[in-house]
């Protein structure tokens, strides 16, 4: 099997806590449900949502490593933000040591807390499953499940208006791949309302 996830989920039972590992079963589920529903590659999308986090527990000094010898474009506010190391150093670990080399999986990791513009579907659903999975219980997680479930472009744009007001409630740093998400998506969104209103004949 090309993404042997009962071998990579001993692996993580062992280097993550309960918590952490229940979470990452979780996204794995909910990324095989959004791979499904939107016509992806289940078994892909549920390997790189059991992986996103593999390196969330690494301390702080071996995330920053990771990131600093990857060959993935960081920006500054990445950089300075410490809890955004993990999804670059996870992309980098699975390369390195899985010798994972498909791009599109190894981008839904990397990307999967910041978005971007013209995110992949698997992205998309990485970053998604990762934010409506079972264990999520933040106010409105079940309107954003709806939302993933109905209309992919109009979920992510609006989680990544979630992901950024939550950062500036918290008087952190929008890393510039997150803006330019939120701008692409917000383009994307407007061009199809206007598309359909102009097929019903409506301004």
């Amino acid at each position: 099997m090309l993404y042997n996830a009962d071998e990579k989920k001993k692996y993580l039972k062992k280097i993550l806590s309960a918590k952490r590992y229940s979470h990452s079963l979780n996204v794995a589920a909910e990324c095989r449900k959004l791979a499904i529903k939107y016509g992806e590659d289940s078994d892909k999308a549920y390997f790189a949502g059991l992986l996103h986090d593999i390196c969330k527990e690494l301390s702080d000094e071996e995330q920053l490593e990771l990131v600093k010898r990857s060959t993935f474009t960081v920006c500054r506010e990445e950089l300075e933000t410490r809890s955004l190391w993990h999804a670059v150093a996870g992309a980098y670990y699975i390369k390195t040591e899985f010798g994972i080399e498909d791009i599109d999986l190894l981008n839904s990791v990397r990307f999967h807390t910041v978005g971007r513009a013209g995110m992949s579907r698997l992205e998309e659903i990485v970053y998604l499953g990762d934010l409506v999975s079972a264990d999520r219980d933040y106010k409105d997680v079940d309107k954003m499940r709806k939302l993933a479930y109905s209309d992919l472009n109009s979920a992510m744009l609006e989680a990544l208006a979630f992901s950024m007001k939550s950062v500036i409630k918290k008087g952190g740093l929008i890393p510039l791949c997150t803006a330019e998400g939120y701008n692409f998506y917000t383009r994307l969104v407007g061009e199809e309302k206007n598309g359909a209103n102009a097929k019903r004949g409506l301004k």
